[in-house]
């Protein structure tokens, strides 16, 4: 079964793509060029590039600043 991803960006000039995956509640899934797709909680920030973790806190500082108050994520 192939799956299909509604892709969709919060803010016109972002980089990244967040995924609306319906068949999934609770999921944050994000990509960088729609064929990579992340899970926020299980790949952030360590399957991430330097360069794709750079792009993603500054485009969510929400979920930076998640991360980085949690001492289970440092």
């Amino acid at each position: 079964m192939v799956m299909e991803y509604n892709f969709y960006k919060n803010h016109k000039n972002d980089v990244i793509f967040w995924v609306d995956n319906k068949d999934t509640v609770g999921e944050h899934l994000f990509s960088f060029d729609k064929k990579t797709i992340y899970n926020l909680f299980a790949d952030y920030p360590h399957n991430l590039t330097p360069e794709e973790k750079e792009i993603f806190d500054k485009e969510n500082p929400y979920w930076r600043n998640f991360f980085s108050t949690s001492s289970s994520f440092s």
